[in-house]
């Protein structure tokens, strides 16, 4: 069976297409943790231009610890995706940080591009483990200074498939 003919990249003769080129594994083990920050979370990244060459997202972990929160911020003209593994994550977002939302395990949260936004780990004694995609292969986080509202507004999820909301 052929290999398909990539006009990207070249290989040294006799070499397969793709060998380095191709799928990488970037063992859990072995993820950057020298990536820009926001206070109260440990930000991983794993996928990354960097890393392994990608052009247009990053991927990575965030662990939050118990009983803790981050400092609001926000991911420039990034759209973020958050899958919760582990734990139990309590977003707030606005201009004060005045709406809020929670996620559980199996749980995924999208954040628009420029949103102030905040992660706290809603559980005192869970540490709260999730996994974290990015649309560009830059890490771009521009923390806030935010006085935020004392009681946020609880939003639910709602779209055109789940007209009456979820949670």
């Amino acid at each position: 069976m052929s290999q398909p003919k990539d006009e990207h990249h070249s290989h040294p003769a006799g070499e397969p297409a793709w060998k380095h080129d191709g799928v990488r594994v970037v063992p859990g083990n072995n993820l950057d943790g020298n990536v820009p920050s926001t206070p109260g979370m440990d930000r991983k990244a794993a996928i990354n231009f960097a890393r392994v060459g990608a052009q247009k997202l990053w991927a990575g972990t965030v662990t939050i610890h118990a009983d803790a929160k981050t400092g609001a911020h926000h991911h420039g003209p990034l759209e973020s995706v958050i899958y919760v593994v582990k734990g139990r994550a309590r977003m707030r977002w606005g201009e004060q940080l005045e709406f809020t939302a929670e996620a559980g395990p199996g749980d995924f949260i999208y954040v628009p591009p420029f949103v102030p936004h905040q992660e706290i780990n809603a559980s005192a004694t869970e540490v709260l483990e999730c996994v974290l995609c990015r649309s560009d292969g830059q890490a771009v986080a521009v923390n806030l200074d935010i006085e935020p509202v004392e009681k946020p507004e609880h939003v639910l999820w709602v779209d055109p498939t789940h007209p009456t909301g979820g949670v």
